[in-house]
């Protein structure tokens, strides 16, 4: 008897020790966020080579913006990146393999390809790798940022795309983070306004054109906000826009706000903005040379313009100001 209860003991001793061992393990441990793995990625990434995260983070933003998802791309293969390396860069130039993973091969046909995560296999679609290689060729030039805009002016050859990662680079820097997907109308919701879409409307001084942007009438001395999170490019007069200035996202999108009756003088040219942030008041300024004004009714007119790598275009911003408008309006009532 004494021996069949020590057996049924040491049995409920068992398992009381799994219980708390199975309810742990069928417990999913907290999953990192997407943003937060890529941050951890280039932050490692720039510790190894010396080239600072933000630039690798604006190098793989400006690369997420002009490029679309292949359709060869392995759907079980998930990236944190989505920077694309040219075979011919890659393999080298004269590389009769096109998809040449063998640092060997690659060092012979003088192809950039570098192995970055250790395992003798540099591939072209492996983030560690592609981060690896990308930061390796810029490091040759130095590290300052005037050596940095040199690397990337070889690497891309253009004068517009080395302006629009260094902005990018500022961003990320200043904030130091990848989520920074806020948004905000440009004008305060308590403010008096209206507007309607105006779209290839008709206009007519300075030549026959249509209307690039939506136009938001509100009062006089109305502050303007950044609808984003951007770089300062433009800041200045001009004769259609009157006083205006131009911000650019880490979209790609450039954000035009024209005929304003004054700046916020904390911020310039070279200056970064957020959600939110005051850049001036509307006004009537423009249709003339600097410092023309009253030739309308007060209001903001808001543009927005797409670059692609190769060209720039403007597009309807009024289906994204209606959104805005919305989501904040949610937010305001979810702090109530």
């Amino acid at each position: 008897m004494a021996r069949l209860f020590l057996v049924f003991f040491l049995l409920f001793s068992l398992l009381g020790t799994s219980l708390p061992v199975s309810a742990k393990e069928s417990t999913p441990a907290p999953q990192a966020k997407p943003a937060d793995e890529r941050l951890e990625l280039f932050q490692r990434m720039g510790t190894l080579t010396g080239v600072p995260w933000y630039y690798l983070a604006a190098i793989n933003q400006y690369e997420k913006n002009i490029q679309k998802r292949s359709k060869n791309e392995e759907p079980d293969k998930p990236r944190y990146t989505s920077i694309k390396i040219p075979p011919e860069k890659w393999g080298g130039f004269l590389n009769p393999n096109p998809d040449e993973t063998s640092p060997v091969g690659i060092d012979f046909f003088h192809g950039m390809g570098k192995d970055g995560s250790g395992d003798n296999v540099a591939d072209s679609t492996d983030d560690e790798d592609v981060l690896f290689t990308l930061a390796t060729y810029i490091a040759k030039y130095g590290f300052t940022e005037d050596d940095i805009r040199i690397a990337l002016w070889e690497y891309y050859r253009s004068d517009k795309v080395v302006d629009i990662i260094s902005e990018y680079a500022q961003i990320y820097q200043t904030f130091q983070t990848l989520q920074l997907e806020d948004t905000a109308f440009p004008l305060p919701l308590r403010t008096d306004y209206s507007y309607r879409s105006t779209w290839g409307d008709a206009r007519g001084w300075g030549g026959r054109r249509i209307h690039e942007g939506t136009d938001i009438f509100a009062h006089h001395g109305t502050p303007v906000r950044s609808v984003c999170y951007g770089y300062i490019e433009v800041k200045g007069w001009n004769r259609y826009g009157g006083w205006r200035i131009g911000i650019r996202d880490l979209n790609n999108v450039y954000h035009y706000y024209a005929h304003l009756g004054g700046f916020n003088k904390e911020f310039k040219i070279g200056d970064i903005v957020k959600p939110g942030d005051v850049i001036g008041w509307v006004g009537s300024s423009g249709y003339g040379s600097p410092g023309t004004s009253g030739k309308f009714p007060p209001h903001l007119h808001y543009g927005m313009y797409k670059y692609n790598g190769r060209t720039e275009w403007a597009f309807d911003p009024y289906p994204h100001l209606k959104k805005w408008e919305r989501n904040e309006y949610r937010k305001k009532k979810k702090k109530k």
